[in-house]
């Protein structure tokens, strides 16, 4: 088990998106030659998409191979219980230089009957934005399915949503059933169940490059939107140096914003691993006697074993997460 304690880096899992663009190269240094990356996949158990180990002695491993090998000290007595061989959280970084379509997930009820998946709750921090950039969360007032679906069918639906302008720093939580997109300019962080599933169901008219349109999902959505109007999508939260502070406890993760400027030293309370997303600056986080550096745009994961660490930094601000 020794071989596990140590900060563990994934490498990233690219995505070519149509609304993909240059800012996961340019602003993370993700190192790809392909146009238009929209994501990047820091640690993910999807199927057929595992995330492998790109350091340490354990390095060319997959995700889905530690899970099996250390079990409780990899994710922790409780998570190992629940989840048992399917690690519950996909970690990315994403870059929209146009809309993303208008889309919506399913809640666990829905996705386990239709995919045999997870649901898909999910949260954002804007990480960039360019001027006068927006996201689309939930409908500007209380929707009745009628009303929806006559906006779909006259390609209208933009006229019946909420959209909030954002900067740097803002973070939103975007429950299952909620219609949302990120827009045009924006780069952030995204934490979500380990899920795939997403119904699109307005894409702006766009087509590719062969003249397609994309598949929408317009029927096995009706039954898992939300046409509730509520205002309870952006997150407040505390900024103390050196100290966490929570952002969102939902029954799938909690999320803590963490800016370091010093030493912090770290217990792990919480049975279960810890995942940092580095969304500004530096740091070195060490476990065990093991240290690794943690730039902006990249990701560590502590396992459930490592019960004490140190984050060291003369500037960063990270995204602590945990089951």
């Amino acid at each position: 088990m020794k071989n596990l304690i140590y900060p563990l880096k994934f490498e990233p899992i690219l995505k070519e998106k149509i609304w993909g663009g240059e800012k996961l190269n340019t602003l993370l240094n993700k190192k790809s030659t392909l146009p238009n990356i929209g994501e990047s996949w820091e640690v993910s158990d999807v199927d057929g998409e595992p995330s492998v180990v790109a350091n340490g002695s354990l390095k060319g491993k997959t995700l889905k191979e530690l899970l099996l090998e250390y079990k409780e000290d990899f994710i922790g007595v409780q998570n190992h219980r629940i989840f048992g061989e399917k690690f519950p959280l996909l970690i990315k970084y994403i870059d929209a230089k146009e809309d993303l379509s208008i889309q919506l997930h399913p809640n666990d009820e829905l996705a386990g009957k239709r995919h045999n998946s997870f649901g898909k709750t999910e949260m954002w921090y804007v990480m960039q934005a360019d001027e006068d950039s927006k996201l689309i969360i939930g409908f500007k007032e209380n929707m009745s399915p009628g009303i929806y679906l006559e906006h779909l069918e006259n390609k209208t639906l933009p006229e019946i949503l909420n959209t909030e302008r954002v900067k740097p720093g803002d973070a939103f939580f975007i429950e299952v059933g909620r219609v949302h997109a990120i827009g045009a300019g924006v780069m952030l962080a995204e934490i979500q169940q380990t899920s795939d599933i997403t119904y699109r169901v307005y894409d702006w008219e766009r087509v590719d490059a062969e003249g397609n349109e994309r598949e929408l999902h317009t029927e096995l959505a009706l039954d898992a939107i939300d046409f509730e109007m509520t205002g309870d999508f952006k997150m407040p939260y505390e900024k103390i140096q050196n100290e966490s502070s929570e952002m969102i406890s939902c029954p799938y993760f909690t999320t803590n914003f963490l800016e370091v400027t010093d030493t912090v030293t770290k217990e792990n309370y919480h049975d279960s691993f810890i995942i940092y997303m580095c969304v500004e600056g530096e740091a070195e986080i060490t476990t065990n006697g093991n240290s690794e550096t943690i730039k902006t745009g990249e990701t560590i994961l502590l396992p459930a074993a490592a019960k004490s660490y140190e984050i060291t930094a003369k500037q960063a601000k990270l995204l602590e997460v945990y089951v």
